[in-house]
């Protein structure tokens, strides 16, 4: 199973994103600007935007998913608990698990966008995909909701999980980070080796990067552990 981009190219007026790399299954890290590409690289992978040189390749791959960074884009049911059915879910469980109890009549537009993008996450992370593509997921969200999309991040496994952020506080355990630098995908590497030459990196970590003391990977608790070294 791989996502491969095959030296593909897309244009637009005075601006393009070229990519050139293989993404295997294991959680992956895009990181960039605001107006880098990310969501353009996410609608390449997902096979809804064709690069105008090159190819994009799914080998292997037979379930996709793209979360777009807005969940009303998603929406299809009338009520919550239509939505949650049209992903094949039981509403009583997910409403359960989203802090949404109650909620399963009501429109989903009449949730705040926090609340749906929370429900949007909930069904996406309880379907198993070959290839799942996040495009700013932790959008809307605060601490709290962030960190229990982490966590389920986390228990994902088989598959490719891409996450496209600029999120620069919360994050799952990553395998691999990416960059697109200058309008170009850039391979920083594998964890935690590549945290020396992560030029997104957060503060705190480029801080401890800078003390020489490199944590073992990016989530919450990484960074809590690698700060107690610094203090020490």
């Amino acid at each position: 199973m791989e996502l491969v981009f095959d030296h593909a190219v897309f244009l637009r007026k005075d601006w393009q994103l070229e990519a050139d790399g293989r993404f295997l299954p294991g959680i992956h890290l895009v990181s960039g600007k605001i107006g880098a590409g990310k969501t353009t690289l996410s609608l390449m992978a997902a096979g809804l935007l064709s690069p105008d040189k090159g190819s994009v390749k799914r080998n292997d791959i037979h379930s996709v998913m793209l979360s777009m960074q807005f969940p009303e884009y998603h929406v299809t049911g009338s009520t919550i608990s239509a939505e949650v059915r049209s992903w094949g879910l039981d509403p009583d469980i997910v409403l359960a698990s989203a802090g949404l109890e109650g909620y399963g009549k009501k429109d989903p537009f009449r949730l705040s966008r926090g609340e749906l993008k929370r429900l949007h996450l909930h069904c996406i992370l309880s379907r198993d995909w070959d290839l799942l593509i996040l495009d700013e997921p932790f959008s809307a969200l605060d601490c709290r909701e962030k960190k229990d999309v982490c966590q389920r991040i986390d228990q994902k496994t088989g598959g490719i999980v891409i996450i496209c952020t600029h999120e620069q506080r919360f994050f799952p355990h990553v395998d691999v980070i990416w960059e697109i630098q200058c309008g170009t995908l850039v391979r920083t590497g594998e964890l935690p080796h590549a945290l020396t030459r992560w030029s997104h990196a957060p503060a705190r970590i480029r801080k401890l990067v800078e003390k020489g003391i490199i944590p073992e990977n990016i989530s919450e608790s990484d960074i809590m552990e690698a700060s107690c070294w610094m203090h020490e």
